[in-house]
């Protein structure tokens, strides 16, 4: 099944190359909900910026769908005299990556173009030879003489920063850029409401689309919006890795691959009677999946909505992804649409009023 077409594909590209930093996703959410508006009955926002869409409202039985809308960043936490940024994470932003990367500094003057310096290879002598990159040692350089020019660009301590790189295609097969995790899951959660609306599929109880704000710092619009909504079950999409590629061990990472489907996580927070669902929903319709456990926790949204509200039966569906928390995070065209498909086939499996008790 041809799921991602020019418009669908369209609003990916628009989505996912704007910034939606942790703590400041609103330009981004509105870009998706301007997206979802024509394939839902009627959507609301809290106050910090969680947006959700519902299909069949007032049935009295909730089930959900949900990513989370915001990316990793960076705060500028101090400004030298000679007009260097030293910068704070927000969020699991990996130093490692940062220098010679190109960066935009968010001001209520608009976006201001900088990069992340580092010392030539020339310069770096002895004990230097080998310099590795630090939360300490990184900055960021605006091409201002002092701190005084910084401030009048309208730079202070507080301003968030995110990469400039933007999303590609590499050999029709993979989209690659920053912030799939997880915008790529609000693309697809956004997707189901779409051929929910144009296939005139009917539910029997009401469907909230939900895209949360501020997961990367501890799933933190999951936690409120799931004590806002108080659903019954909960459908949960976002990213593992894809742990084929050089350099990572899938004997302690998990054996997940890109291309061979979605990745169904066995977790305590993970509800069992709805994982065997999926599973043999996806059986059914010939989607391949793959599996992963976690010991503990997800480390997703699934955690917040699972225990919520006295515990609601919760899944995890994640895509495969390279390079996560990178600025070329890769995820393959198929798995995308496989992610779409087990979500909408599996929203067809669920009745009003399903009972997930164990016994």
């Amino acid at each position: 099944m041809k799921i991602i077409n020019k418009k669908s594909e369209s609003f990916l590209f628009k989505y996912l190359n704007n910034a939606s930093p942790t703590g400041y996703e609103a330009e981004g959410q509105k870009i998706w909900l301007d997206y979802i508006k024509p394939y839902i009955d009627e959507y609301h926002t809290d106050n910090y910026g969680t947006v959700y869409g519902v299909i069949n409202p007032d049935t009295g039985y909730k089930v959900v769908i949900e990513a989370h809308a915001d990316e990793i960043s960076w705060y500028v936490n101090y400004i030298a005299d000679n007009g260097f940024i030293q910068v704070i994470r927000n969020g699991g932003s990996d130093h490692i990556i940062a220098p010679s990367m190109r960066v935009h500094i968010h001001t209520s003057k608009g976006k201001v173009p900088g990069v992340f310096g580092w010392p030539a290879i020339h310069t770096r002598k002895g004990k230097d030879e080998n310099m590795a990159p630090t939360m300490e040692n990184i900055f960021i350089d605006v091409g201002a003489k002092d701190k005084e020019e910084v401030e009048k660009m309208g730079i202070h301590v507080g301003c968030v920063i995110t990469f400039q790189d933007e999303l590609i295609k590499l050999n029709d097969t993979y989209y690659a850029g920053r912030a799939l995790d997880n915008r790529i899951g609000g693309f697809c959660i956004a997707e189901v409401a779409r051929i929910i609306k144009e296939k005139k599929i009917k539910l029997p109880y009401s469907l909230y689309i939900v895209n949360a704000v501020q997961e990367e710092v501890g799933l933190r619009g999951a936690e409120m919006i799931a004590h806002s909504i108080k659903p019954d079950v909960a459908i949960v999409t976002d990213v593992c890795h894809d742990t084929s590629t050089p350099l990572v061990n899938s004997k302690v990472q998990g054996d997940t691959k890109c291309g061979k489907g979605p990745c169904l996580t066995y977790a305590p927070a993970v509800h069992n009677k709805l994982l065997q669902l999926v599973m043999q929903t996806a059986e059914k319709n010939k989607i391949h999946f793959q599996r992963s456990a976690s010991s503990r926790t997800t480390g997703t949204d699934t955690d917040a909505f699972a225990y919520s509200n006295g515990g609601v039966p919760s899944v995890l569906i994640s895509l495969p992804l390279r390079y996560m928390h990178t600025t070329v995070e890769m995820a393959h065209k198929s798995d995308i649409e496989d992610v779409i498909l087990l979500i909408l086939e599996t929203l067809k499996k669920i009745e009003k009023g399903h009972n997930f008790k164990y016994f």
